[in-house]
């Protein structure tokens, strides 16, 4: 193994050349193979570990809490405590310099500088684990329900009260807000309301506080989750929720009371999107989202949770940022729409782009190429990489009027069907959502006795079946031959889904929300609904999970894994969840006719 240049390095360049000596002369070379433990509660360490190549990955309580890389000096603590808390396991090969204890200990005996630098690196270093454990704690707690949670008691007072009086009422209870009884509605009064009342011709005196409070509250049960309540107040920009167990109001919950409760920072980066004065300040706030998306993972947050989440905070980037490279004529006579797993609201790490733009028949715009190029590139600045397909809007096939964009997903050829399938998820984020729903009710017309189209358009969900090995595969003890998730896994179930709602005209974007309509019209089981939706999820999660662990050692996210890389429960659920792909693809072929193709 070629001799370590890290000796050269902190802390080590603190020693005397004769304890260089004493080092190199004492280090024993080590390799390592993928998988294989190099610390464990169950051994007592006898070497601490100077990384040569290769990363290991340290897990804490079953939790990955850092990834390793060369130049890193492992099991310092553990070697002089004579016990390691934790796993270090390679994640690939590993070459290391193992350095005895008692050399370590001459070390730090004999050199006051040395054992400075290696316990104020040692230091730093538990401090940043210590962090992201306390970090994971407080995202347990977004488990907990609503209930749980203080609330702040509901303080009512009538509608026709005065301003003035209820004014006067909220400074003696010390509060910002009261909720406003006005026959059987329910309203709230709020500090914001009183600005805005202020600004009327109308003394407040004479103005009753039931013509400026808002009656349209968003109220949620005491069972629901914390994460319920935070992704509502970011979906529909409250501050406030009302808290009722049926027709009893139990309180009022606010986002300072819920962000008291638990740190995350999903709501600063919903703040700082919104309040972004220019693309480089929203560029500061997009790129937080995937370092949101791994602390939430690591805090055991479903993963449906996660992409709501990750879903809103989306369609607030893409609408923000639209509003700052077109002009507002622009925006007026047309649609930006978003497609893909962006539309159906399952993207979860930021993966190609699939965005269009409808606009006004009739409509002109000088200068939509440079706008369109702006957007796109600005995308691509936030880790939105370009789609290699080229579905953008810089692509003019993807930026048309409304009716040359009905000619384009009429699905006349191959292109056209996948085009179609494109276009069925997609959603509006900016822009004039009519010419969306006028586009969507042209699929009506294009499907009228188009048995046969359905037939080729469901068909595509097996374009990626899988070889008939993949069980034995799973079942092997190694396999180096990767599994792709997506088209193995994923796509299969979302096409299908998709397939189904285009058949039975269900609008609804994402995979979930088809999957409980198509079972309310009695068009699928509810059993294999059920089984699907949580094959999808299982999936989903176990895709996040490799991509995170990729990006921590330096790698390109993808969608492949290596069989042998997965614990024994995780290709059991793989197992399952083939199988049910397998049924669900089974029962395509009766429902589309497929053996007939």
């Amino acid at each position: 193994m070629t001799e370590p240049t890290a000796f050269e390095q902190a802390p080590f360049d603190t020693l005397t050349a004769d304890e260089r000596a004493l080092l190199r002369h004492a280090a024993v070379a080590m390799r390592f193979e993928p998988q294989a433990t190099l610390l464990s509660p169950q051994a007592e360490p006898t070497h601490v570990l100077l990384i040569a190549s290769g990363h290991v990955q340290q897990l804490e309580a079953g939790e990955a809490v850092a990834v390793h890389r060369a130049g890193d000096l492992l099991g310092v603590r553990e070697v002089l405590a004579g016990q390691a808390r934790g796993h270090w396991t390679a994640v690939d090969a590993v070459e290391a310099r193992a350095v005895p204890k008692e050399a370590l200990q001459s070390l730090i005996a004999g050199n006051a500088s040395f054992s400075a630098r290696l316990f104020g690196d040692l230091a730093q270093r538990l401090a940043a684990v210590g962090e992201r454990n306390q970090q994971r704690e407080m995202l347990s707690l977004m488990m907990v329900r609503i209930g749980d949670v203080y609330l702040r008691k509901p303080f009512f007072v009538d509608g026709a009260l005065d301003l003035v009086s209820v004014c006067r009422l909220l400074s003696e209870q010390g509060l910002t807000n009261a909720l406003v009884r006005d026959g059987e509605r329910i309203g709230m009064f709020t500090t914001t309301d009183l600005r805005d009342a202020l600004l009327r011709d109308a003394p407040p005196s004479t103005l009753a506080v039931r013509d400026v409070a808002q009656f349209e509250l968003i109220a949620m049960p005491p069972d629901s989750e914390l994460f319920d309540a935070l992704l509502t107040m970011v979906r529909h920009r409250v501050h406030r929720v009302l808290v009722r167990d049926g027709d009893t109001i139990l309180g009022v919950l606010s986002q300072l009371d819920l962000m008291s409760f638990v740190s995350n920072h999903s709501h600063i980066i919903a703040l700082q999107i919104e309040q972004s004065g220019s693309i480089d300040e929203l560029k500061k706030a997009a790129l937080q989202m995937d370092g949101l998306v791994g602390l939430l993972q690591s805090g055991g947050v479903r993963v449906e949770v996660i992409t709501a989440l990750v879903s809103e905070l989306n369609t607030r980037v893409f609408a923000r940022l639209w509003s700052f490279v077109a002009p507002p004529e622009l925006v007026a006579n047309s649609c930006l729409i978003v497609m893909g797993s962006e539309g159906r609201g399952e993207q979860i790490l930021k993966t190609d782009q699939d965005n269009a733009l409808l606009l006004r028949d009739g409509f002109g715009f000088v200068g939509l190429d440079r706008v369109a190029q702006r957007f796109n590139e600005a995308l691509a600045g936030f880790g939105y990489p370009p789609c290699p397909g080229d579905i953008m809007v810089t692509n003019p096939l993807w930026r048309q009027p409304l009716a040359h964009f009905r000619e384009a997903i009429r699905g006349a050829d191959p292109q056209g069907v996948m085009r179609l399938a494109i276009f069925f998820d997609a959603v509006a984020v900016a822009g004039d959502a009519a010419l969306l729903q006028e586009a969507r009710a042209h699929l009506d017309a294009i499907l009228a006795g188009g048995d046969a189209f359905l037939a080729r358009f469901a068909r595509a969900a097996d374009q990626f079946a899988e070889p008939g090995n993949w069980w034995t595969r799973l079942t092997a003890r190694r396999d180096e031959q990767p599994l792709d998730l997506k088209k193995l896994g994923t796509f299969p179930i979302v096409h299908g889904v998709r397939s189904l709602a285009l058949k039975h005209r269900v609008r609804a974007p994402g995979t979930a929300a088809r999957l409980r309509t198509l079972v309310d019209g009695r068009h699928l089981d509810p059993e294999l609904a059920r089984d699907l939706l949580d094959a999808l999820h299982f999936l989903m999660g176990l895709k996040l999970k490799h991509q995170l662990r990729q990006r921590e050692i330096g790698e390109a996210a993808t969608n492949l894994v290596q069989p042998s890389a997965l614990g024994t429960l995780e290709r059991d659920m793989l197992k399952d969840s083939l199988a049910i792909i397998r049924r669900f693809r089974q029962h395509l072929v009766l429902q589309f006719r497929l053996d007939a193709l």
